[in-house]
């Protein structure tokens, strides 16, 4: 996934994990369509340089533009992006209010996921918009497609394992020849 910031960038590019629907997990949580979120972000955010342009770009990309005609003016579900060992978690939360306290909006919000959840791999961070100088790159960074041709080289030497072993039992028997059994043409 890139996020960019057009015109003239910058540019952050993703690896999306995990990604879970609504229906995979069965949240029991829902809000109203064009409502505005409140975006809430870890602290761990404001870390690093890089952490926060990710922050900033984040925000303007999940966040809504106030006065904006499709969006409606009230806020009931919050986006939360926490960063957690080099990952961004995303889930999405609704805002309910307990109903036993009173009549709607009284007593204590409750925060229920309503998803959809995914993580963000952060790859590189580019300084033009979709490409240019890469500003930032992670190095902990391993492609998907390395792992699976480290898979398939592992596999690749089973079979290269069990050709030597062919070979090594073939030289082994011709070192050491079976002994003629003497009773085996008895019932010819």
């Amino acid at each position: 996934m890139h996020l960019a910031r057009c015109p003239d960038g910058p540019t952050i590019k993703f690896l999306v994990q995990n990604v879970h629907t609504m229906s995979e997990i069965k949240l029991t949580g829902n809000c109203l369509k064009g409502s505005r979120p409140v975006l809430h972000f870890d602290a761990a955010f404001n870390q690093n340089a890089h952490h926060r342009l990710m922050k900033e770009l984040l925000a303007q990309c999940f966040g809504s533009p106030k006065g904006h005609p499709k969006v409606k003016p009230f806020i009931d579900h919050i986006f939360g992006f926490y960063l957690i060992k080099g990952r961004i978690y995303f889930r999405n939360y609704q805002i309910v209010y307990d109903a036993n306290q009173g009549t709607d909006r009284e007593g204590e919000p409750v925060l229920v996921e309503i998803g959809p959840r995914f993580v963000l791999t952060p790859i590189r961070i580019f300084g033009g918009s979709f490409g240019g100088p890469v500003l930032w790159e992670n190095t902990e960074y391993v492609s998907p497609n390395a792992v699976r041709a480290l898979i398939r080289r592992s596999q690749g030497n089973s079979y290269l394992e069990k050709l030597n072993q062919r070979k090594a039992r073939e030289q082994y028997l011709a070192e050491h020849p079976i002994p003629k059994d003497e009773l085996d043409g008895i019932f010819e």
